[in-house]
């Protein structure tokens, strides 16, 4: 997979903020699905479940989860960037760090509302993460790799992943539930918005770009798309934009 990558040094100190604020972020919102107690985002759901089982933290298992996927690039030949290897740590930590300062959540009111904050803090998180440009998630990795390798389309390959994760993660004792459903339906639209909201400046994406991409990828995250979006599912060289989102 190849990344198109800004001139060297435009705008690095900004792509660097936004990066490490998204991925902080990124861990933050995962933390507040937790404590709403409604239901995780599909991988999220799979970490409860290893931390019900193991006893480690979600946070740990989130970060043992990454590397794991991480080295599922190696026989797809995907290649990881500094946001890719950042998300591994830099998600989980963030996770645990959030978790250890909100308390539990009581009452269904304050638990929509902790879970909505959850959803619009993962779409702020997103488009921070993807427009500074340093490479997509290795869950995300794994799901382009493979659409790469076998030809099928992104929405597919991406279904396939997280029905089996989240099917996994269920039996394992993670929270499936209501939050999961309004975070599929809302996480694309928000991270669309919010990665026009933070591209920065001298990205060669466009609008039209951004809109093909959810256009492949339906709600879900708003991850890589086919360019153009003309019906081909065959992913070319991207813009960082149609990176994948941090999970």
């Amino acid at each position: 997979m190849s990344i198109t990558a800004v001139p060297r040094g435009a705008h690095l100190t900004r792509r660097l903020i936004q990066l490490y604020v998204g991925l902080a972020l990124y861990g933050a919102s995962s933390a507040l699905l937790v404590r709403a107690g409604l239901g995780l985002e599909p991988w999220g759901v799979l970490h409860q479940g290893l931390a019900e089982r193991t006893g480690l933290s979600i946070g740990v298992v989130s970060i043992i989860v990454g590397a794991a996927v991480l080295l599922l690039w190696i026989p797809i030949r995907q290649r990881p960037g500094l946001g890719t290897v950042s998300n591994v740590f830099a998600v989980g930590i963030a996770m645990d760090g959030t978790l250890a300062l909100v308390p539990d959540v009581h009452g269904l009111t304050a638990q929509i509302a902790v879970m909505a904050a959850g959803v619009v803090v993962n779409g702020v998180a997103t488009g921070l993460y993807i427009a500074a440009r340093f490479g997509p998630g290795p869950r995300d990795g794994l799901m382009t790799g493979l659409h790469l390798r076998t030809g099928r389309s992104i929405r597919l390959v991406r279904t396939l992943i997280e029905v089996a994760v989240v099917a996994t993660g269920f039996l394992l004792g993670g929270t499936l539930g209501a939050g999961t459903v309004v975070y599929a339906l809302a996480i694309g639209p928000l991270a669309q918005f919010f990665l026009r909201f933070f591209a920065v400046d001298g990205d060669p994406a466009t609008e039209a770009e951004a809109g093909a991409e959810a256009t492949e990828t339906g709600t879900e995250d708003a991850a890589v798309a086919s360019a153009p979006d003309d019906g081909d599912t065959t992913v070319t060289a991207r813009t960082p934009e149609q990176a994948i989102l941090p999970q």
